[in-house]
């Protein structure tokens, strides 16, 4: 009996990080759940697609189902989805809450309460959260107390469900970024971000997925919340 393929799921899978982490797992053999809010349909008969929103618990019961459905297993949940919004604190509005705390926790809560059970189910499994450095390392030049908020709830979250699960085979890390240079940041503001980091440049999309198949492949690690932040953690 040969060994069963692996899958992975993966949220904000549509462009980014996320479509990059596609492409990593794909060329490691596994089979793929990729959602995202609109997620276009793929040739690939080892990735199957699942457009929704994030924050409504229908769409990880979709997620989750199409992976038993197609390939029987779960073995990998990449918790990618997430919003920023920086700007002062008193000038958050309640929509801005509501987004925030709809993607980067709602989300979260969600598919990963399916994932864990599917995986719990199997003996073992592996979830990976995306947070963000400044969830240790505060910074006056990027305020942005909704993103602490969330993404150090995710932080937290991890370290008690590494614990939690641990002695039923499920691993739980994290990555914690700096600023990555992706379509999202102009290229006129590449200097001001560049700063941000004692390195002197801001992170590029590879440093993530390679941090996030470290995880994957690190047996002995969970719990663990790994900066790939260029120093900002370590201080200024």
């Amino acid at each position: 009996m040969g060994v069963a393929q692996k899958v992975a799921v993966i949220t904000g899978a549509s462009q980014g990080i996320g479509a990059a982490l596609v492409k990593a797992y794909r060329d490691l053999n596994y089979g793929l759940v990729a959602t995202a809010r609109s997620m276009p349909p793929s040739s690939d008969d080892n990735i199957v697609t699942v457009s929704g929103d994030i924050t409504e618990r229908e769409t990880a019961v979709r997620a989750i189902n199409a992976a038993m459905a197609r390939f029987g297993r779960v073995d990998t949940l990449i918790n990618d989805a997430g919003v920023f919004i920086a700007k002062p604190f008193e000038q958050y509005t309640a929509a801005d809450y509501a987004t925030m705390v709809g993607v980067n926790l709602t989300g979260f809560f969600h598919i990963t309460q399916l994932a864990v059970a599917a995986m719990t189910q199997q003996g073992a499994g592996h979830v990976v959260q995306i947070t963000t450095t400044l969830v240790d390392h505060a910074l006056t030049a990027v305020p942005s107390v909704l993103a602490s908020l969330t993404k150090g709830g995710l932080a937290a979250a991890t370290k008690s469900l590494a614990t939690e699960y641990a002695r039923r085979g499920i691993r739980v890390n994290a990555v914690a970024p700096g600023v990555i240079k992706t379509p999202m940041h102009q290229p006129e503001t590449y200097a001001q971000l560049d700063a941000l980091h004692p390195i002197g440049h801001m992170g590029e999309i590879g440093d993530i997925v390679g941090a996030i198949l470290y995880l994957e492949q690190a047996g002995f690690v969970t719990g663990e919340i790994l900066h790939v932040d260029g120093g900002q953690s370590a201080g200024h």
